[in-house]
């Protein structure tokens, strides 16, 4: 009798890890599935697509576009963050083309664009009553709330979590979309995975052009970095991303402690270690080093320093520098910018400064650290 009762004590303690077990696998086999779709997408992509060129200021282009998502296509707007390669977050075979054009691991969560906080509802549950507080001062913005995903949105936008991000924008042109669509629309930044975002419509072509069905030319986005992802799943608020819309303001508006974790596991659109990279290695350094490499005579390395780096320790006048603005807003917006046009310059090494290390400038820090390398 007591050998029986061990077992049976066995069993139950066994039984956790199995159903442990039994969850993770069918995170994995959704992740093949999704995998198995996205390249088949891809490979059709490759084969038929040419990307139309639509302008924000025509009325026939804005409609077209709305008939091209409305369609099961995918195409590249204006945010005020960062150009978006939108799709139908209710459409499993659009939001597939999606990943395939980006090359993105179908297991990391894509972010749905509505037009305002009536629609949360419709992709969301279990909404705390923080989310009103936060969305009556932040949204339309740069806010990304993550949420308790509603039962009968596709798993594919999530990556398989019960986990989404949505985000109200205020840019007018995806505005304009959202609201005479009806359309939910999941909208990753428009740009080859863990490469540069884009903040013109000539970098997404640079990358998509031949991938994506269209793209709307809405001049250069405002902002310039991705918005503030905060996790509202728990009982305490913390920022899954660093972005325009700062812990400080956050904690103001909800009168409570934000956290801030200097790292985390959760799954949430840039949470990688290399990330926003341009081809050209990146070397973040302090000012005290940077002087010590200007000395060095090299044509082939570029020197991106703040605008209050002293003119006259600038000695070595055959390396390249490029000033960055002091304002944190102005060196946000520019910069992806700096870094599109520094890549094409077939530099062997792009040296940066390292900026403040203030609060305020969380979001450009977060951007540059996870997109330079390690100096060896």
């Amino acid at each position: 009798m007591a050998l029986k009762n061990s077992g049976a004590n066995l069993n139950l303690r066994v039984l956790p890890n199995i159903v442990d077990d039994l969850k993770q696998l069918t995170v994995y086999t959704r992740a093949a599935v999704l995998r198995i779709k996205c390249s088949t997408h891809f490979l059709a992509q490759s084969l038929t697509m040419k990307t139309r060129q639509l302008n924000a200021t025509s009325a026939a282009d804005l409609e077209a576009t709305e008939v091209i998502l409305k369609e099961g296509g995918i195409v590249a707007v204006p945010t005020e963050t960062v150009y978006g390669l939108a799709a139908d977050a209710s459409s499993v075979d659009a939001v597939a083309a999606v990943f395939a054009a980006k090359q993105r691991p179908p297991t990391h969560p894509l972010i749905v664009h509505i037009a305002g906080f009536s629609d949360l509802d419709k992709w969301a549950e279990d909404v705390p009553e923080h989310a009103l507080t936060l969305a009556q001062a932040f949204w339309p913005g740069p806010l990304t709330m993550l949420l308790k995903k509603a039962s009968h949105v596709p798993s594919i936008v999530t990556g398989g979590l019960d986990t989404i991000g949505v985000r109200v924008p205020s840019h007018p042109v995806l505005q304009r979309l959202l609201q005479s669509s009806g359309l939910g629309l999941a909208a990753p930044s428009a740009n080859p995975y863990k490469h540069l975002s884009p903040t013109s419509a000539r970098q997404v072509l640079d990358a998509l052009d031949g991938r994506i069905n269209a793209v709307v030319d809405g001049g250069e986005c405002t902002i310039g970095v991705e918005s503030t992802i905060v996790d509202l799943t728990k009982d305490d608020v913390m920022v899954l991303r660093a972005g325009p819309i700062s812990p400080s303001e956050l904690s103001a508006v909800l009168n409570r402690q934000v956290l801030v974790p200097a790292q985390h596991s959760a799954v949430v659109p840039g949470n990688m270690a290399d990330h926003y990279q341009p081809r050209t290695p990146l070397y973040l350094i302090s000012r005290e080093e940077l002087l010590v490499k200007m000395q060095l005579p090299s044509e082939s390395s570029v020197f991106v320093v703040l605008a209050d780096f002293p003119a006259e320790r600038f000695v070595n006048r055959l390396a390249n520098k490029i000033s960055m603005p002091k304002n944190k807003q102005d060196f946000a917006r520019v910069l992806y910018k700096t870094l599109h046009e520094l890549d094409s310059k077939n530099f062997n090494a792009i040296w940066f400064e390292i900026p403040p290390q203030t609060e305020e400038w969380l979001d450009v820090n977060d951007r540059l650290v996870r997109a330079s390398y390690s100096i060896t």
